[in-house]
């Protein structure tokens, strides 16, 4: 797995980059090897690699037929395998309410949000950088959602909480 491990983050390296045929190549490969060596729904597989990543990338890409099974698959994963609570299945939620956000469809991705951003509440505290990630992306899905004072409010927490980890 530690060749694996390599070639996510080399992947990651060529996202950066803007090489995404690239990164496709090494993230595939890499979620081949981890599959073969953890099994199919191993949380390496899930979110630390593989089909997140793999995900995002499709998502950057507007492949949002692509990413939406990849996300939803290490969600239910990482649920499973981590509880309904742990920090990593937030990262899933807020990934997939990005990808739901991204297409227009709001409703679908609010409670997402939501759930993610309780969830980094309760393990990380208020004041996390998590949490104000979560509330940046809730309040562009408010201001979508012509939903101003709100929004206005998610960012000013949101910006507390960045002037504070300074």
């Amino acid at each position: 797995t530690n060749v694996a491990y390599c070639l996510d983050d080399l992947g990651d390296i060529y996202v950066k980059r803007g090489d995404y045929d690239s990164a496709e190549a090494l993230y595939k490969r890499a979620l081949a090897i981890y599959e073969k060596a953890k099994g199919p729904d191993d949380t390496f597989v899930a979110y630390s690699y593989c089909l997140d990543d793999l995900g995002r990338l499709y998502q950057t890409r507007s492949d949002y037929a692509s990413a939406e099974p990849l996300l939803k698959r290490a969600l239910a994963i990482n649920e499973k395998a981590l509880g309904p609570d742990n920090p990593d299945v937030a990262t899933c939620l807020n990934n997939l309410g990005l990808l739901y956000y991204t297409r227009g469809n709001y409703a679908s991705a609010e409670p997402l949000l939501k759930r993610a951003l309780a969830i980094w509440e309760k393990a990380n505290g208020p004041d996390h950088p998590d949490v104000a990630e979560c509330l940046e992306n809730l309040a562009r899905l408010y201001k979508a959602t012509k939903r101003i004072p709100e929004a206005n409010a998610l960012e000013k927490r949101a910006a507390r909480i960045r002037a504070i980890k300074r």
